[in-house]
């Protein structure tokens, strides 16, 4: 009598384990920006710094100028100066921290997670701004209460420009970032646009492409409710100089580097 042999059955195909979303991603890098020490301070610094910015509004402008306006402004431009280190730290936190092996171990895809930080600090100098609002309305009812103006006047066009300002400061910082050594790239990031800027200061016939291509020109209608359509090209001239040119170029680097 014979025994029919059985044919073992194939291995079950194991599920695919999907990977963390982009979201998740991004959540993840919003907590790290303030996990570490340096990442902690510098947020409440900017926070400090724009409710400062008020109340010295608060004693320096006269009684009739004190309105919202006047409160929201001057803010922007201090904290715009520390949010480009916020996006620095973000990405070189990975090589500083020594964590960049795991992070990606855990998700390969380095681009994905370049993106999550990117998502990260533009949310973050978006958050900028709403401080800035918040600390603008607490400095409107106190100079209300003390016999300032107190008027809430405010062009609403100021707002979207006042975002463009923060993400692009913060995207700054985060292209330099890329550099992936924090002290290389605060200098840099600190050094070069002021090299230029005294450059073109100097040199008369740098005066025409500073126009261009110096961010502190270009930016600066953009703490004013109107922009023509020319101060929006020269903007974008400068931003593809200082802000897309260095993210390519440091992706690529970031992409190809080796992690021990």
């Amino acid at each position: 009598m014979t025994t029919a042999t059985r044919t073992p059955a194939p291995p079950r195909p194991e599920a695919a384990v999907a990977g963390p979303t982009l979201a998740r991603l991004t959540a993840v890098e919003l907590r790290k920006l303030a996990d570490t020490r340096a990442g902690r301070w510098l947020l409440i610094t900017i926070g400090l710094i724009a409710a400062v910015i008020v109340v010295v509004q608060l004693f320096v402008v006269e009684a009739p100028d004190q309105t919202f306006t006047a409160f929201f402004t001057p803010s922007l431009l201090p904290v715009g100066l520390l949010l480009p280190v916020l996006g620095i730290l973000s990405i070189t936190g990975e090589w500083s921290q020594r964590t960049a092996l795991t992070t990606f171990a855990l998700v390969p895809r380095r681009e994905r997670v370049i993106v999550a930080k990117l998502a990260a600090v533009v949310l973050a100098a978006l958050a900028s701004v709403l401080v800035s609002l918040a600390v603008a309305a607490v400095g409107t009812l106190a100079a209300g209460a003390t016999g300032g103006a107190g008027a809430w006047t405010f062009d609403w066009q100021l707002l979207p420009h006042a975002a463009v300002f923060q993400v692009v400061n913060v995207l700054m910082g985060a292209a330099f970032g890329l550099l992936l050594n924090t002290p290389l790239a605060i200098v840099t990031y600190l050094l070069l646009p002021t090299v230029w800027s005294l450059l073109a200061a100097m040199i008369s016939a740098l005066r025409e492409p500073a126009r261009w291509l110096d961010t502190s020109y270009t930016m600066e209608p953009l703490l004013g409710a109107e922009m023509t359509g020319g101060q929006w090209g020269r903007l974008g001239v400068s931003l593809a100089v200082w802000v897309l040119l260095p993210m390519v170029a440091g992706l690529v680097r970031t992409l190809r580097r080796e992690v021990s």
